[in-house]
């Protein structure tokens, strides 16, 4: 396993994202830190302050020091909008590496809204969409429709240079914000091809201040994941916070709850923006993206073919990643996940369920043992906190409460009262029922691979009165698995209301 250092080097904030790089380019974050260094804030003549070079070589000494400690193998370090622009840039990178041995990479705003892209593309399954990026200097726009870019936007203005540019003493936080939104309306308002969306467009906002407004909504409704990644936000919530935020100083926005203190100052700037571009083009919803530029840079570097498309199955790619991280048994869960699949179709008649559901069977169905890595007792209940703490990408936040609750269902005595209403706003009543039908199948794949020897070839159903008789295709001795398979059959005539029986 190799252990990969990034070092993103941006106009507000200076972060490094050590991944342990697995098999198959599959990645995984082990450590990761940042501090606020603002190199965005330069002098009149274009030169970077002083004090804001001292302050991130000594960040990236701390950086270097910490990638020692972790026994990084390579460290990629790449820098954007405030070093690229910067007139003493040569002295600066020339001055870092002395101080640190760390050589910069200056990524070109194209290259910059390419990584965003395939950050994103390659983690949300969204056939089209904009991705907004506001940076501490820049401001990225990224129009794309099945997995072409169609059109891009780079700002040469992000939320440092706009808190910059538009605050004065004589302003009100809230006229400053107002001015902000304003300009920033203008600005939108010259892009002809923001007039032309599909009404199916959808909004993704990567970054820092995304990130932040995603937290404190989750705040506001007492939302029960604690995920950024394909957090969706309703326009009443960001109105909500953006009137609530936009009259304060700054001193009373650092004590918002879910906001960074280092960003108390900027984030203002940043949801002016955010207004501006809804109200221009009038989007209702907007979804963040835990997965931008950094997670761009490394799914080039660990997954070449991402170079040429995208990762067609966005979803299969990260349960793997996740299997391999854990060291969970792959050949057992693709044969599990295949004959959930079939037995999904051959009971299609008793369920009723539309085909949606296959994708929470696969999530169960690929990390049912991954508790085991923990503990083997009661091994279900921590697999169910492992994926709803996984971030997975390629998946909505439904899907993966569904596939926890699939998983330990039976730890669940409560199911559809008290546990089930703490997911309330992401779960409906009808669910329930789905879940212990989802549960039945999925425990019935699991017996049928009891040796994990993929015995079981094939599964048909036929439903003949009350029963269910259920034939096996087999090449080989599959004793063990009709035994283990019976184990199920009361549990089946509970939650289908049919006797088992099993040739």
């Amino acid at each position: 396993m190799e252990k990969i250092a990034l070092i993103d080097l941006g106009s507000n904030t200076a972060r490094l994202v050590i991944y342990d790089v697995l098999e198959g380019g599959h990645f995984i974050v082990s450590n990761e830190v940042h501090e606020a260094v603002r190199l965005g804030e330069t002098e009149s003549d274009g030169n970077l302050k002083q004090t804001r070079i001292m302050q991130a070589i000594s960040t990236l000494k701390s950086f270097k020091k910490i990638c020692a400690i972790n026994n990084v193998d390579r460290i990629i370090a790449i820098a954007t909008a405030a070093v690229r622009r910067a007139n003493n840039q040569k002295t600066f990178l020339s001055d870092v590496f002395n101080a640190t041995g760390i050589r910069f990479t200056i990524v070109s705003e194209e290259e910059e809204a390419t990584y965003v892209y395939q950050g994103v593309i390659n983690s949300m399954e969204i056939p089209r969409g904009i991705i907004m990026e506001i940076g501490g200097g820049s401001i990225k726009l990224v129009y794309y429709n099945r997995r072409n870019i169609l059109h891009t936007k780079i700002f040469e203005f992000g939320a440092v240079t706009l808190t910059n540019m538009f605050m004065s003493e004589d302003r009100t936080p809230e006229q400053f914000v107002e001015a902000i939104e304003q300009y920033m309306k203008e600005q939108f308002e010259q892009l002809e091809w923001l007039k032309e969306l599909d009404p199916d467009t959808q909004f993704i906002g990567v970054g820092g201040s995304f990130r932040n407004l995603a937290r404190i909504i989750r705040k506001v409704k007492r939302y029960p994941l604690d995920m950024v990644h394909n957090f969706h936000m309703q326009l009443q919530d960001f109105q909500y916070v953006y009137d609530t935020v936009k009259v304060l100083e700054v001193d009373k926005a650092r004590k918002i709850k879910g906001l960074s203190s280092a960003r108390a100052d900027i984030f203002q700037s940043a949801l002016a923006v955010i207004k501006a571009f809804v109200d221009c083009v009038g989007f209702t919803n907007i979804i963040s993206s835990g997965s931008g530029l950094r997670e761009g840079v490394m799914f080039n570097h660990n997954v070449p073919q991402t170079l040429e498309k995208p990762i067609t199955d966005v979803l299969g790619h990260s349960l793997r990643g996740m299997m391999r991280h854990m060291g969970v048994n792959e050949q057992h869960a693709e044969q599990c996940f295949n004959l959930c699949v079939q037995l999904f179709k051959q009971l299609r008649v008793l369920h009723k369920f539309p085909r949606m559901y296959v994708k929470v069977l696969r999530i169960a169905a690929f990390m049912h043992d991954c508790g085991k890595t923990f503990k083997y007792y009661n091994y279900s209940k921590h697999t169910a906190y492992m994926i709803l703490n996984s971030n997975l990408y390629g998946v909505s936040h439904r899907d993966i409460v569904l596939a926890a609750y699939v998983t330990d269902v039976y730890n669940k005595e409560d199911l559809g009262t008290s546990e089930w209403a703490k997911y309330n706003g992401i779960l409906s009543p009808e669910d329930v029922e789905a879940v212990k039908k989802l549960a039945v199948i999925l425990r019935l794949a699991v017996a049928f691979d009891a040796s994990m020897s993929n015995v079981v070839n094939e599964i048909s159903c036929d439903v003949l009165g009350d029963s269910v008789i259920l034939k096996t295709e087999v090449n080989g001795d599959a004793s063990l698995e009709i035994k283990y398979a019976n184990h199920v059959a009361l549990e089946f005539k509970k939650v289908f209301k049919k006797n088992l029986e099993i040739l």
